[in-house]
């Protein structure tokens, strides 16, 4: 009696310590958390629009028409990879089965939007637009904290 329960707990933690190893395979991480992929491809589809909107000429038209000095690709490209983290964030906060630490996505597209849009408007502004904003996330995070 006491050798079948030993072989049942042998036996439960060997099932435990398969599942653990089929967990940490990389096809089990996309079919687990499939969003991280695609938003860095979509950062790099992104990239590439961008990229081919400059070499056609099309950006610089875009910058005649805006009346900008200094739009350029790579400012574009980290603007718009700014705002794709912030939508990964987004849907990572909405939807529970994506939920995931996000404070270092939101760090890194802080960033990015503040390089790609400082071109557009200038380091004064946005600099002072983005500290804002952190100060507000972290008033915001602090309210419902204590709920």
């Amino acid at each position: 009696m006491a050798d079948e329960k030993d072989n049942e707990k042998d036996e439960e933690k060997d099932e435990k310590e398969d599942e653990k190893k089929e967990e940490k395979s990389p096809d089990e991480k996309w079919r687990r958390d499939p969003l991280g992929s695609l938003i860095w491809a979509c950062i790099l589809i992104w990239a590439g629009i961008v990229l081919l909107l400059e070499t056609t000429g099309t950006l610089s038209n875009l910058r005649d028409s805006l009346n900008v000095d200094k739009l350029e690709a790579w400012p574009v490209i980290a603007l718009g990879a700014g705002l794709i983290l912030l939508g990964e964030i987004v849907i990572r906060l909405t939807i529970p089965t994506y939920r995931r630490p996000i404070i270092g996505t939101l760090i890194l597209s802080v960033i990015l939007i503040g390089i790609g849009a400082e071109n557009v408007t200038g380091k004064e502004i946005i600099w002072a637009l983005i500290l804002i904003a952190v100060g507000a996330g972290l008033l915001i995070r602090g309210a419902f904290r204590g709920r």
